[in-house]
């Protein structure tokens, strides 16, 4: 029997030989849920009769336990819990996914959108510590492909969620995806759980929040989910106001995601040979420069400046996550994602309440100029807090080969 308590003599995860693709695809089915529950909203309201206000709290609630777990629990796979993290975490987002099978009054919604947020937000920062301990020399490169694979798996469940939603009803994509669950379930047992060095969760956030350098992913993280916040609330009712079809905004949303996956892998592998505060420093700027443009610019323009956005998210992305994974100390790896992401939902959601309502009130121009000014601004923090302490070289901290509770 091992615990966290016990000691391993073992290699760290990867280091057997083991590849991280099976953290890839476990990273890729979470992601699925996501994606399908916000593409049948509108059909759950028409078919159970929800107003607007109701469906906008089955997502919000999603939104509000994973933010909660992130920050609360993620500490737990720094202390030696891993292994149980992911398969808690899989097993209540199942169990989540399984309630919205037989779902029908607004609260057992409500209630899956809870669990499936909960166990989502528990599985993702555990598995990104597996990923950065598993391959320090090269964690760049590793956590942009994690992305990429993020990214696939969110755009291919609206995918799945519609074409079984109009071949089988509105309950088939809930079974077939809690059955890709029960299946990611399965891939957790054959995942190495050795982790680097444990730490004992005290006070761990506010000590990572001392950190200029971790105060410096946080702030380019906050400009980087202003604006990705703003794009899902707005993107869609831009385009419409601009003449757009029904067609053509779906092809750019969809668009919008094949950079992110190609172009990934290089930006997590630049942040680590160049340094993450260089590449979120132009990335971000770039994608300002187009948050600018969309406030301004005619539908033609939009359109072709949204895929130079795509391509300067997809080097934020990673970069933010290497930089996280460079100041966190090694035995609060976990704990340093899981406030990035924390972050990340936290600020999505209020950019995209905050900006719809300016946009409403004041039109594209000064929602996006807005947004596009405080980038800047963020940016410009961002490297000040980094050059206060910034860490001695680009490489994550060696962890030492650790106690595993599998």
């Amino acid at each position: 029997m091992t615990t966290n308590q016990e000691s391993s003599t073992s290699e760290l995860p990867g280091r057997n030989g083991k590849p991280l693709i099976l953290l890839y695809l476990l990273t890729a089915v979470m992601s699925l849920g996501y994606g399908s529950v916000f593409t049948l909203l509108a059909d759950i309201r028409d078919e159970f009769g929800f107003s607007d206000s109701d469906v906008g709290l089955i997502a919000f609630a999603g939104f509000a336990t994973g933010f909660a777990s992130q920050v609360f629990l993620a500490r737990f796979a720094d202390r030696g819990y891993a292994a149980r993290m992911v398969r808690l975490g899989v097993a209540i987002a199942t169990i989540g996914m399984v309630c919205m099978v037989f779902a029908v009054p607004l609260w057992q919604w409500v209630g899956a959108r809870l669990l499936l947020g909960f166990g989502s937000g528990m599985v993702g920062p555990a598995v990104r510590r597996l990923v950065i301990a598993r391959d320090p020399d090269n964690v760049g490169a590793n956590l942009g492909r994690q992305t990429a694979f993020d990214v696939a798996g969110f755009v291919l469940g609206p995918l799945i969620a519609a074409v079984f939603a109009q071949l089988l009803g509105l309950r088939a994509p809930f079974v077939v995806l809690a059955a890709l669950y029960v299946i990611a379930f399965a891939l957790v047992g054959r995942i190495s759980f050795e982790t680097g060095v444990a730490g004992d969760g005290h006070r761990a956030i506010r000590n990572l929040i001392r950190l200029p350098a971790v105060q410096s992913a946080l702030l380019a993280a906050i400009a980087f989910y202003l604006t990705l916040g703003m794009f899902e609330a707005l993107w869609s009712v831009l385009l419409r106001d601009l003449g757009a079809e029904t067609w053509l905004i779906g092809l750019t949303l969809s668009i919008f995601t094949v950079p992110m996956i190609i172009f990934a892998p290089k930006g997590g592998a630049l942040a680590q040979t160049k340094g993450p505060i260089m590449v979120v420093s132009v990335s971000i700027l770039v994608a300002a420069a187009c948050t600018l443009t969309y406030g301004i610019g005619p539908l033609w323009l939009l359109i072709v400046v949204s895929g130079i956005h795509a391509v300067a998210d997809a080097y934020t992305m990673p970069a933010n996550q290497v930089a996280v994974a460079m100041a966190s100390p090694p035995d609060q790896i976990a704990t340093g994602q899981g406030l990035l992401g924390a972050t990340g939902l936290a600020v999505a959601g209020l950019s995209a309440v905050g900006g719809a309502a300016v946009y409403d009130a004041f039109g594209r121009e000064a929602a996006f100029t807005g947004t596009a000014v405080l980038m800047v601004v963020l940016v410009g923090a961002a490297r000040w807090r980094w050059n206060a302490d910034a860490p001695a070289d680009l490489s994550v901290s060696q962890p030492k080969p650790l106690p595993s509770d599998q």
